[in-house]
């Protein structure tokens, strides 16, 4: 087959696959969680089965322990964390009433500073209180949508049953389907695309299972931190900031901003709390760049964050939540495939003006 045949055929199966997630994105969510669910339990299932344990028992064994883990977890935090989001919800329009008032008062004594600007006084106060109003509402939008999508991605059918369903079926399988793909695969490239496959395999898995550690570890950091220095809804955005962690900058920037400005609504004018409140992010921040990225994430990836974050937004408004859920990667597969590409390239005589060299 020519060069250009091969690089059609697999320009119309990626064509394909993308037409296929938009077509079906709306019912993909629990097969799509199912599968990277089988995905970052087969490591376990290997090393139980070492032990002597038959496959089959291994992947009851994990599942088993997953949703029994998963249904605890739903029956000790959801309750809490739906009682804090609906007084959260309610108590908005006060913090940002409060919020208003403490700008205007600012503005008084900032003295010329509003001339010095280029503004009045009453426009820059209007300017920041509509600000304000409208930052409420798209925070107040996005927690209505984000519960209300919550409650369908706990549903019963999604996560309790279809899930682990398909979990469980893939993690059975999980080896004989690799065996079977890697079949596939024209013998003359087939120690290629093992090479490709190995270093996807190696990116996603160690960026999947690191960013998650990461995120567990920092929501678990921010809901304890922010509840004992008193603030208000701690335990729920600390499980927020955990959730949206995984965006590069994105999660640790609006949870700081959003806890900041809860502080200043609840505490002021005791500016040691509000300090006590951004010191939590300090910590957090030192912590997930000195010790979480490097020791659970480290190099394994190797994407460029603003690439990581264009993959996740791409992705999420082609997709939805299932997009996110595929965006890393996908980003990662791109990535890898790209690096070979500009290794065959370097290699080439189209770069190097002679004869190739390098590996055929």
């Amino acid at each position: 087959m020519s060069v250009g045949r091969q690089i059609g055929f697999w320009v119309a199966a990626l064509v394909g696959f993308l037409v296929f997630l938009y077509v079906f994105s709306g019912i993909l969510l629990p097969f799509v969680a199912g599968m990277i669910l089988a995905y970052l339990l087969d490591p376990v299932a290997d090393r139980i089965e070492r032990l002597g344990i038959n496959r089959l028992i291994a992947a009851l064994i994990i599942l088993a322990t997953f949703v029994v883990l998963f249904v605890l977890v739903l029956i000790l935090v959801l309750p809490i964390v739906g009682h804090q989001l609906g007084a959260l919800l309610r108590s908005l329009p006060g913090y940002v009433t409060a919020l208003q008032d403490f700008v205007s008062r600012n503005i008084d004594s900032a003295g010329q500073l509003p001339t010095v600007l280029g503004m009045q006084p009453t426009d820059l106060k209007s300017s920041l209180g509509g600000l304000l109003t409208q930052g409420a509402q798209w925070f107040a939008t996005m927690l209505t949508s984000i519960w209300s999508g919550g409650q369908a991605l706990l549903s019963v059918l999604a996560l309790l049953v279809v899930t682990p369903v398909v979990a469980f079926y893939m993690l059975l399988d999980w080896d004989r389907m690799v065996r079977e793909i890697d079949g596939w695969v024209p013998r003359r490239s087939v120690e290629t695309v093992r090479q490709i496959a190995r270093e996807m395999d190696e990116g996603v898995s160690g960026f999947i299972r690191g960013q998650v550690s990461v995120c567990l570890i920092l929501g678990a950091y921010y809901a304890i931190g922010l509840t004992i220095v008193g603030l208000d809804f701690g335990l729920l955005i600390g499980i927020f900031i955990g959730m949206i962690s995984f965006i590069p900058y994105v999660g640790a920037t609006i949870g700081m901003i959003l806890s900041v400005g809860l502080a200043v609504a609840q505490f002021w004018p005791e500016w040691p709390m509000v300090a006590a409140v951004a010191a939590v992010f300090a910590v957090g921040q030192f912590i997930e760049g000195n010790v979480l990225q490097p020791k659970l994430i480290g190099e394994h990836v190797g994407l460029h964050p603003v690439w990581l974050m264009f993959a996740l937004f791409a992705f999420g408004s082609l997709f939805g939540f299932v997009g996110m859920l595929i965006a890393v990667p996908a980003a990662a597969a791109v990535g890898v495939l790209a690096r070979f590409a500009i290794a065959r390239y370097l290699t080439s005589p189209f770069y190097t003006g002679g004869s190739r060299s390098g590996p055929g």
